[in-house]
Formats: C-alpha cells, sequence, structure tokens
C-alpha cells in the first residue's frame, strides 16, 4: 500500500495519526474484496515504489501543488512526513480498511477538503497570479487520484506483470469508488480506463502541467531527499533513479533529473528480473504488505 501516498489536504497538526487500519490484514467486508483489482495491486510490496512518482506528478500541478503542497510541506518541511503518513494511513483503509472504517475516514477528508483554499502566488501555465484555488475543486481532486492510478499501473506492470485491458480497467473502476470517498462524484471522472489514459495523457501536453521553480525544490528535497540512516541511503539512491526513469520525460525535466539511455537500460534490466525471475518465486509472506493479505478464516 501507499507509504508516501497523495498529498491530502493536511489534518491540523493537532490530531494524532491514527492506525492505518484494526486489523493487521486486508478486512473482509471493506469497499472491495481480495478479488478486486485495487487489492490485487496495492498490496504488492514492490507497489510501494509508485509513491514519489505519484508525488512528483502531483506537485508538477500549479495549483495542485499550491493546495496539496503549498500550504504545508513547500512551507514546513519538517512537517511534511508525518501528514504524508497520515495520507497513507486514509488510502490503506480505503483500500483494505472495512467499509464503516472507509466511509468515516471519507467524511473526515471531504470535511478538511472544504476548509482549505487559497490563492496562487504568482502566474504559473494558463493560471495568472492571484487565481483561487480550493481543495475540494474536481479538477485539483482528478489530478491527485490520477497521479496515484497511473503510478500505481506504471510500477506494477514493471515489477510485476503486466495487466490485461479488462484488468486495468476494472482497477480504474475501483479507484472511481476512492475518489468519491474523497469528494468526487462519478461524473468528475473518466468513465473507461481509454478515457483515463487519455486524460493522463492530455494534461501531461497542456500547458497545465508545469513544475514551478518551488515545486522543484520542495519535490528535490521532501521526495527525493528525505532524512535516512546512512545505511538505507544507497536503497534510498536506487529508489531516485526507478522514480526518474519511471517518471513522463516533462516532469522528470521538470525536477531536474538527469537521465540518459544507460541508466534507462539499468532500470529496465531490473525490471524484466523482478517480473520475470524474483516475483514468481516470491512467497506472498514476502511479495504482499501485511495489510494485503487476506483475512484468517473464521
Amino acid at each position: 500500500m501507499p507509504s508516501t501516498a497523495a498529498s491530502l489536504p493536511p489534518t491540523p497538526d493537532t490530531a494524532a495519526p491514527t492506525a492505518v487500519m484494526e486489523r493487521p490484514h486486508a478486512s473482509p467486508d471493506g469497499l472491495f474484496d481480495d478479488h478486486a483489482m485495487i487489492r490485487r495491486v496495492h498490496r504488492e510490496r514492490a507497489v510501494v515504489l509508485h509513491g514519489p512518482r505519484a508525488l512528483l506528478l502531483q506537485a508538477s500541478h500549479p495549483l495542485a501543488f499550491a493546495g496539496f503542497w503549498g500550504t504545508t510541506a513547500a512551507k514546513e518541511p519538517e512537517k511534511a512526513y508525518p501528514r504524508l503518513q497520515r495520507t497513507a494511513e486514509a488510502m490503506a483503509t480505503a483500500v483494505f480498511g472495512s467499509e464503516e472504517a472507509a466511509e468515516t475516514m471519507g467524511r473526515r477528508i471531504r470535511a478538511v477538503h472544504g476548509k482549505v483554499r487559497g490563492t496562487l502566488p504568482h502566474a504559473a501555465g494558463p493560471w495568472p497570479a492571484g487565481t483561487e484555488w480550493r481543495a475540494d475543486d474536481p479538477e485539483l481532486l482528478l489530478w491527485i487520484l490520477a497521479a496515484l492510478v497511473d503510478s500505481a499501473l506504471v510500477v506494477f506492470e514493471r515489477f510485476v506483470r503486466p495487466l490485461r485491458p479488462e484488468e486495468r480497467d476494472a482497477f480504474w473502476r475501483d479507484y472511481r469508488r476512492v475518489g468519491e470517498l474523497f469528494g468526487l462524484r462519478q461524473e468528475d471522472m473518466p468513465q473507461t480506463i481509454t478515457q483515463f489514459d487519455a486524460y493522463v495523457a492530455e494534461m501531461l501536453a497542456s500547458d497545465r502541467i508545469e513544475v514551478m521553480p518551488e515545486a522543484r525544490a520542495a519535490g528535490r528535497r521532501i521526495v527525493l531527499s528525505p532524512p535516512v540512516p546512512l545505511p538505507f541511503r544507497p536503497a534510498l539512491e536506487l529508489a531516485n533513479e526507478v522514480t526518474a526513469s519511471l517518471l513522463p520525460p516533462k516532469v522528470r525535466k521538470g525536477f531536474g533529473l538527469r537521465w540518459d539511455p544507460a541508466r534507462d537500460l539499468a532500470v529496465s534490466a531490473v525490471g524484466t528480473w523482478s517480473r520475470l525471475l524474483l516475483r514468481p518465486v516470491l512467497p506472498t509472506a514476502l511479495a504482499w504488505t501485511p495489510h494485503g493479505r487476506p483475512a484468517p478464516l473464521a
């Protein structure tokens, strides 16, 4: 499950983070069952690699950055990680928690959305300085959600296995239910995975995606250079190489990430090794997250 999932509007700093779920396994009475594609994708440990890509995609939208990053992480970096952790907990609850817990979490998030708003400090993309934004704007919510979905699909297919068209469509269908929890209506979202792919491609080709200087600084500092113990630095560097490889070229360039054919070949080789050699023999105890494991039979 995403460990650094989308930057949903912050909860008050005085609110103590709650447990991800009531039980350490996937709830049998959740919004989704264990056969749902959203659980089948997010139970894979490898899919945690989609988090940094999703965050950088979100921050590449100027209004989304102002609303979901600029009010929190960019101004108070030391508070970014607890807030991102709370977001990850919300996503884990939506996917693996009970229906009651998911609905409760959704109401809380929607209430926060309704209170977070502001103005763009300077011109960016098609928006002039002073443009008003609000966290419950369907356009911003959809981009936040789309960054999660697209990143999870890219990582799963690179490191776990290819998905059939009907599986990709089922995955997006599940995520539309998650979108409702966070305040989107069904008519606010693409209806099929084909329409979803077209939406993402259109956004990336448009001037609505532009990495602002403050977004670049915040993304590089918070996403790519988190405070990790020295022994874990090599793993962080490897994760950053994967993130750079999987980002769309426009976004990768916007964040100033270097890339070349040799690095691309190396990451592709790791993906092939993972899909063909590692994942087929890896026991589920290692391959799946604890929350992704089915509940024990009564």
